[in-house]
Order: C-alpha cells, then structure tokens, then sequence
C-alpha cells in the first residue's frame, strides 16, 4: 500500500515520515519529492478537523492515491485558545517565526506563570478510498509558555512550548525525544492503527 503525505512543511515532514516509517513500515510513503508540483489547497476552514479534510481530499483528488494530512496549531488559555487554526497566520501568514513568537510573548507579558497553561494540538486526516471516507485522528500535548526562547530544534512555536514533565521547551528536545510525545505524534499514532487495520483488510481481501 503507497501513502501520499500531504504537506509542503519540512519539519511535518520529517516527523511524519520518521514517525509512521517506524509504525506501519510495511507502507510505501510519498511525499512532495515524488509530487513536486503538489499545490496545497487554501486552508477556509474554520476548526483543525475541517482544514485537515480539505487537505486531504485536495491530495487524493491529485494524486488518486490513500492519503493524509493533518492541521495543526497551539492553544493558549489566557488568549481563549488563540491563535488555534489560525496560528500558521498569526500576526499575519507571512509574518516570520520568530516574530509570531514576539507578539505571543508580548501579548503574555503580564500573565503569570500559572496562568501560561497551552496545549499543542493536532488533526490527522486519513483517506483510503477502498474502504471508507475521511478518517480523523486527534493529538493533543499539554503544557506553557515561557518567558523566552529557549533551544534551536523543532519548529512552529517549540521554542516557548515549555514541558513541565520535561524541564525543558520543545526545542530543547531531540528528535527521537520529542517523537515520542508530541501531538503530532499522538495523532499519528491513531492514525497509523487504522492504516495497519485497513492495511491487513486489503491484504485478506485480496487473498
């Protein structure tokens, strides 16, 4: 079974491949390398399970193969869980990275650590048109923002994403570390129990 991996961001690229090579190894993943002229559609959704199923469907009907996708963004309490679907455009969808993560600060600057609570969280879409309709997938990862940028790994808002458990903010952590407890990773991991169970089926059918 060949699987599309519906995303133009390096980094989702990276975990996904790492993260489901490791899960479902017997799939034959596929990515943008193999599509370079995959146009992402336009995200009009209005939650991270509407904009994940647009993205999913955009890339079956380009490639006519099982695909996924996913959408993702943070979730900060004492902004009312902004900037949530919108955090890919925060401050502007052209507004560099470090920036967003300026304004996320200052707009925090006078809260509280306790009050700092967020959580990451991620939509995986699945699309295997031999057995079903759109699957999602749902991973969420607790935990504040920190005052500073702290670590130069990851990507998005790693760098203020402080882990309590860990001692440490996203970016601190490897990428075997952070694998292992993202949401992405939750996420996918739900997913890759559906792929493995329709997997087996297309198998037996085909028997």
């Amino acid at each position: 079974m060949k699987l599309f991996l519906a995303t133009n961001n390096k980094g989702k690229l990276r975990e996904m491949h790492a993260i489901l090579s490791t899960l479902v190894p017997e799939i034959e993943l596929l990515d943008v390398s193999n599509y370079p002229n995959y146009p992402e559609p336009e995200e009009t959704g209005s939650t991270m399970e509407e904009n994940a199923i647009i993205k999913v469907e955009a890339a079956y009907q380009y490639t006519g193969l099982p695909c996924i996708a996913d959408d993702g963004g943070l979730e900060v309490d004492a902004l009312g869980g902004s900037p949530g679907v919108h955090s890919k455009r925060f401050g502007g969808e052209h507004l560099p990275f470090n920036e967003k993560i300026n304004l996320l600060l200052d707009l925090l600057k006078d809260v509280g650590e306790e009050e700092r609570t967020a959580q990451y969280r991620c939509v995986m879409a699945v699309k295997i048109p031999e057995v079903s309709g759109v699957r999602t997938f749902t991973g969420i990862c607790p935990g504040k923002i920190g005052t500073d940028t702290r670590g130069s790994n990851g990507f998005g808002f790693d760098s203020v994403f402080y882990l309590p458990n860990h001692s440490c903010t996203m970016a601190e952590l490897d990428v075997a570390e952070k694998n292992e407890i993202s949401h992405r990773y939750k996420a996918l991991m739900k997913a890759a129990r559906y792929i493995a169970e329709v997997s087996e089926c297309n198998k037996n059918l085909q028997k």
